[in-house]
Order: structure tokens, then C-alpha cells, then sequence
């Protein structure tokens, strides 16, 4: 008896994923995190209004979510000032860079990314046979230039650039992202992903402009809006290019409760605001904890820091594990040389009051 006949591709492909969650650390560990400070979460956690709209869903999930987000991408496209064809929901931006390198990207074609970039865009790249081309980060940003320089070398298809930036939480100004979009060569797409963009200082997105087939933008309701579980992302960008997403996406991928939940959260002004003053506190006393330490903490424009440990990767690997061991989840950037880092999300003033408390020995058992 045979198994299942994969594809050439896929028996071609290393059995891996980009992350190991803490929820499987845990079941390793036999116990759970005290402080989870890894993944980027908002911990300060959605809306009041948000809740109680899925609260309120929960007694239809009976029914399969809208197709077609109607609600949620009118209300969306209201809040940008675009067209509602300008605007695509699906299952957080994870979700759209899959279905957008569905749609571009065959066996052969040439993609440029940053080495150390968001990992999960390279799983889909050769999950569908493109060939990736990396260019180093510029000190610990991403490289514009460089980027578009490798673009019309390999006679890219698509492009990725985040901005703000993760791992390192470092971001370009609106200009100079500007000046990527116009570099990308004729037949490329750029995709912008402005996941932790709420959180950057004024100035850092570039205006919207839907009728530029050159670039499309990618938005979350996990980060800023507290709403990591609920699975909402959206992409605004040419209606040529939105269209064409209807012909591959999962028609029903989009939860009821989510949608509801994100179309409450898109009006609560003020919970974005209070969020963002957290995150903006919480940033401060981690940057204090990491010099108290005698570690230097890096800019950050999302909602986390990276705090380079003064060392080399395997230093760095060491801090994460005796941080665990000591019931504190934080995770580290995977590429030389930004792996002589660490990365801690934003917390509660109890979970960094914990993070506090443990660097210290912690820091000086990975120097052993």
C-alpha cells in the first residue's frame, strides 16, 4: 500500500516551519511562561467594543462568515479614503502573502526579500518553486536600495519589504519608501508589509494610492487592534490586482466572529490610542531594563524591542533558553548579524516587572 504521491516541489522541501509556538514550548516545558513575551502580541488585548461584537456573532458561527467581508472591507476602505475594490480581507497578512505568491509567483520565478526578513514570506515563495534572492540589511534596517538594485538584476516578480521592520523593529520614512515603489522595475510588484505601521512615528507610510499597480500594502488587526487569534488582514492595492484574488482565495477563510470583531475594533479611536500609549510605555521600560543590564536596546517603532546582548548568536541563544527556563518567553532574530539580538514584545508593567527580575541571573548563566 503507497502513500500520497507529493509533488516533485513539495518532496523537495525541508520538513520545517518558521516557528515553534510557545503554546508547544510549553508542553515541553511541563509547565507555562510566566511572562510571553515572543511572539508579538498585543497583550493589552482588543477593544471593549470588539468583544462584545463577537460576543454578540458567537450566537450565529452556526453560519459560514460573508464571502465576501462586505461590511468589514466598505468600512475599511471608508477609514483609508479608497474604494471598497481596493481592499482585500483574509486570514492575516500570513494568509495574503500566500495567495499573493499564488498569484505571481511559478516554479523558477525570481522573488527579492532582505536576508532575516519575516521568515513565513520565504516558506511561500518556495512552497510554490520561486527562487529567492536575499540582500543583506544595511546596519539593522532594510535596504531599499539594495533592494531594488537585486529587483532588476534577477528580473524579480515580487518584492518584499516590511516596514516597520521585524525582527528589529527598525523603519525607513515615508520618502524612502516612495523611492522603492518608483525603483521596483517594470513588471514587478512590491509588496509593503505595514504590519506594526500603527505604531511608527507620523511620517512613516507613504500616502495611498490604489491606482498604482506597483505596490500593495498589507494591513492587521493582530498588532496594534490586539486581535492576533481572530485571524483578520487586509491588502489595499490596485482593483486589477484585488480582483484577481477572488480567483485562489478560500471564500469562506473569513470567520463571522472576526469579522464582526474587527469591524467593531476599526471604531474604537480611543482603545487604539490608549494601546498605543502602552505600547509606547512598555517599549521605555523595556529599553531600561535592557540598559540597567548593560545591553543596548535599538530603536523600535512596533511593539517590540530588540536589545542586542553584546555578543554572538550563541550568546543570544543562550539568554532565550535561561529566559525560558526562568518561565520568560522572548525570541531572537534568526540571521547573522542581527542574531546577536534578542527580541521582547511589548508587555503589562507585571510581565516586564518579571522580565526585570530574571535578566540579571539569566544573563549571567548564558555568559558561563
Amino acid at each position: 500500500m503507497t502513500g500520497p504521491r507529493f509533488t516533485p516541489l513539495i518532496d523537495s522541501l525541508p520538513a520545517t516551519v518558521p516557528f515553534v509556538g510557545p503554546e508547544t514550548q510549553e508542553r515541553a516545558r511541563g509547565r507555562p511562561f510566566a511572562a510571553r513575551l515572543g511572539a508579538n502580541e498585543n497583550v493589552f488585548g482588543p477593544s471593549p467594543l470588539a468583544l462584545a461584537a463577537m460576543r454578540d456573532a458567537a450566537a450565529e458561527v452556526w453560519m459560514y462568515g460573508d464571502p465576501e467581508s462586505h461590511d468589514l472591507r466598505h468600512a475599511l476602505a471608508r477609514h483609508h479614503g479608497v474604494d471598497a475594490g481596493n481592499i482585500m480581507v483574509g486570514e492575516g497578512i500570513d494568509g495574503l502573502l500566500g495567495y499573493l505568491v499564488r498569484l505571481v509567483v511559478g516554479p523558477g520565478d525570481p522573488v527579492v526579500t532582505s536576508d532575516g526578513a519575516y521568515p513565513t514570506f520565504n516558506f511561500h515563495v518556495a512552497g510554490h518553486g520561486g527562487v529567492l534572492h536575499k540582500v543583506p540589511y544595511r546596519g539593522d534596517r532594510e535596504d531599499p536600495e539594495a533592494l531594488a538594485r537585486r529587483a532588476r538584476e534577477a528580473g524579480a516578480k515580487l518584492v518584499y519589504f516590511a516596514n516597520p521592520d521585524n525582527p528589529m523593529g527598525s523603519w525607513h520614512e515615508a520618502a524612502d519608501v516612495r523611492r522603492l515603489i518608483e525603483a521596483v522595475p517594470e513588471g514587478c510588484l512590491l509588496a509593503l508589509d505595514e504590519a506594526y505601521v500603527e505604531f511608527a512615528p507620523e511620517g512613516t507610510a507613504p500616502k495611498l494610492d490604489p491606482s498604482d499597480p506597483r505596490v500593495v500594502r498589507l494591513r492587521t488587526f493582530s498588532k496594534a487592534y490586539g486581535m492576533a487569534g481572530a485571524r483578520v488582514g487586509y491588502a489595499i492595492g490596485h482593483a486589477g490586482l484585488i480582483g484577481a484574488f477572488d480567483k485562489i482565495r478560500n471564500h469562506f477563510g473569513m470567520c463571522r466572529m472576526s469579522q464582526a470583531g474587527a469591524l467593531a475594533a476599526l471604531s474604537d479611536h480611543a482603545h487604539l490610542a490608549a494601546t498605543r500609549d502602552n505600547v509606547a510605555a512598555a517599549r521605555a521600560e523595556i529599553a531600561r531594563i535592557a540598559r540597567a543590564n548593560g545591553l543596548a536596546p535599538l530603536p523600535s517603532a512596533t511593539n517590540f524591542v530588540t536589545i542586542d546582548a553584546g555578543g554572538d548568536g550563541a550568546l543570544a541563544r543562550r539568554l532565550v533558553s535561561e529566559l525560558a527556563g526562568r518561565g520568560i518567553f522572548v525570541r531572537m532574530p534568526f540571521v547573522a548579524p542581527h542574531d546577536r539580538c534578542i527580541r521582547v514584545s511589548c508587555g503589562r508593567p507585571g510581565d516586564l516587572a518579571l522580565l526585570a527580575a530574571a535578566l540579571p541571573d539569566a544573563l549571567a548563566a548564558a555568559r558561563r
